[in-house]
């Protein structure tokens, strides 16, 4: 049940973060780069995007025994076009890693440092549920600033997806 439970938010995660930056494309370029506000975590739509990107390639380098001390965002995609290339090979990096876990895994303790250089010890299916939380934070901050720009945007409630149909 682990695994089908962490699998199942991971599923939920990649389809969440394509409904947003769908929403997001739809809108353009230019308006993806305009700042809606400095209240938010980051100010742009683009720039919130490529922080839920950067969050999750750290994340991943983390769990594969890399130590990144970069950790990536807005200002290295030239458009949003270069960022959904990124995203997408990064989504099929993390399908392999979420596939391959077996149980065991999921307990098994990670050591890794911060990009500060903090070192830090969890079990890895803290830092998987994290991911996926911290990007359900950064997902609410667009689709407010969506709502902002254009009216509210598609909802992407986890009962939702869990109701779709699966391949």
């Amino acid at each position: 049940m682990e695994l089908e439970l962490i699998r199942g938010i991971w599923d939920y995660h990649w389809w969440g973060n394509r409904k947003h930056f769908d929403e997001v494309a739809a809108l353009g370029e230019d308006t993806a780069r305009k700042e809606i506000g400095k209240q938010f975590s980051f100010p742009t739509l683009k720039g919130m995007l490529g922080h839920i990107y950067g969050a999750d390639r750290i994340w991943l380098d983390r769990w594969k025994g890399e130590s990144p001390t970069k950790l990536y965002g807005d200002a290295d995609f030239a458009s949003l076009a270069d960022l959904r290339k990124s995203w997408d090979a990064l989504e099929a990096e993390q399908k392999a890693f979420i596939t391959a876990l077996g149980t065991a895994d999921l307990k098994r303790t990670l050591d890794y440092k911060a990009t500060d250089g903090k070192p830090f010890s969890q079990p890895l299916w803290q830092l998987l549920q994290h991911v996926v939380n911290h990007a359900t934070h950064h997902r609410s901050e667009v689709a407010t600033m969506v709502t902002m720009t254009k009216g509210s945007p598609a909802p992407t409630d986890m009962v939702l997806y869990y109701r779709l149909p699966k391949a």
